[in-house]
C-alpha cells in the first residue's frame, strides 16, 4: 500500500521533544476470532461530556490535554500546528448528520510563528439524538471491556448512552489511525477528545470542502482514475482484514483528482464479524453502481473476488 505522495507527512519543525510526543499504538487486524480495530477491547471508558462548540467561536486549543494515545500517529504532518497556546475558532457548518456533525476549525498558533490550519472537527451525537442505522450489525465480533458498560449500554442508563456515544467515536479514531499509517487516502486524525475527533480539512486554504464522489463530474480520464482509486481502497482495507461498512460516492471525497474515503466509524473485521463478507460485498457493488451509472463499466464482483482473496 502506497500513499499519496500529495499527501503532506514528515518531521515538523520546532516540534516539541519526542517524550511529549504521541505514543499511539494501532491494533492490526487479525484472524484470532476479534476485531483488529476493536475499541470496545481498548478504551478505557469514563463518564463522557459532549465537547460543545467553543464559547464565541473560539476557546485554547485541545491538543495537549489530551492523553498521549489520543494524539495522531507520527510523523506529524507538517501542518499541524502544535503551540499549546494555540487558539480554536469555529468557522461553520461542513457537514450535519444522524450520527455526528462536523465542523470547520480553524487553530492558529499565538507564538508569533504565524502558524494557522484548517481541521475538521466531527462531533458525535449522544444516543438520544443519533440514529446510527443497524449498529448491532457492525459491532458483532466486537465487546466491551468492562461489565460496568455493559450493563450500562443494555438498561441504555444515561452512562450508557455516553459510551455508546464514545465508543463510536473512538471506533473512527482507531480507524483512521491505523488507515493512516497504512497509506491510505484518509484525512489525518489529530486527536479525539470525549465524542469530538479533529481530523485534517480535506478542501482548499479558504475553507471550500473537497466535493463528495457523487457530486462530482469528472470526464472518462479522470473517471477511470477514480475507479482504480477506490478498488486501491477497497483492496487496501482488504489487506487490513476489514471492509468499509458503508462505502458510496457519498463518503468518497474527490480532491483535486485524489479520492479520500471519510465515515470509517462502522469499519468491520471480515472475518469476525459474521455479516463482514456481506458489507464488502454491499461496498462494491454501492461503489460500482455509481461508476456505472457515469458510463464507466466496472465489474464489482471481480472486485469484491478481489478483495475476500486479500481479507482471507
Amino acid at each position: 500500500m502506497t500513499r499519496n505522495p500529495s499527501r503532506g507527512q514528515g518531521p515538523v519543525a520546532g516540534s516539541s521533544p519526542a517524550a511529549d510526543r504521541p505514543d499511539t499504538a494501532v491494533p492490526r487486524a487479525g484472524h484470532d476470532g476479534t476485531s483488529g480495530l476493536d475499541p470496545f477491547f481498548t478504551f478505557d471508558y469514563r463518564p463522557l461530556e459532549a465537547v460543545e462548540s467553543p464559547v464565541d467561536g473560539r476557546r485554547q486549543t485541545t491538543y495537549w490535554s489530551v492523553e498521549r494515545g489520543c494524539r495522531g500517529p507520527e510523523p506529524l504532518p507538517e501542518w499541524v500546528v502544535l503551540d499549546a497556546g494555540a487558539v480554536d475558532t469555529e468557522l461553520g457548518v461542513l457537514k450535519t448528520g444522524k450520527e455526528a456533525d462536523v465542523f470547520l476549525l480553524e487553530r492558529a498558533a499565538t507564538d508569533g510563528s504565524g502558524e494557522a490550519t484548517l481541521m475538521a472537527a466531527k462531533r458525535y451525537r449522544d444516543a438520544d439524538h443519533r440514529s446510527f442505522h443497524r449498529s448491532t450489525v457492525y459491532v458483532e465480533g466486537r465487546g466491551v471491556r468492562k461489565s460496568r458498560d455493559q450493563r450500562a449500554l443494555a438498561r441504555k442508563s444515561a452512562y450508557g448512552r455516553a459510551v455508546a456515544s464514545g465508543r463510536w467515536a473512538f471506533a473512527e479514531w482507531e480507524a483512521l489511525c491505523a488507515t493512516w499509517e497504512a497509506g491510505l487516502p484518509v484525512p489525518y486524525p489529530v486527536s479525539i477528545q470525549d465524542t469530538e475527533l479533529l481530523m485534517e480539512f480535506i478542501g482548499t486554504s479558504d475553507g471550500v470542502a473537497a466535493p463528495r464522489l457523487a457530486q462530482s463530474r469528472p470526464g472518462r480520464g479522470l473517471l477511470e482514475h477514480c475507479w482504480e482509486q477506490v478498488c486501491g481502497i477497497v483492496l487496501d482495507l482488504a489487506e487490513l482484514g476489514w471492509a468499509h461498512g458503508d462505502l458510496s460516492p457519498y463518503n468518497l471525497l474527490l480532491h483535486g483528482e485524489v479520492v479520500v474515503v471519510i465515515d470509517l466509524p462502522q469499519v468491520v473485521d471480515v472475518v469476525a464479524n459474521p455479516q463482514g463478507p456481506e458489507l464488502l460485498n454491499r461496498d462494491c457493488l454501492n461503489v460500482a453502481r455509481w461508476f456505472t451509472s457515469r458510463g464507466l463499466e466496472v465489474d464489482a464482483e471481480e472486485l469484491f473476488g478481489r478483495a475476500v482473496a486479500v481479507a482471507l
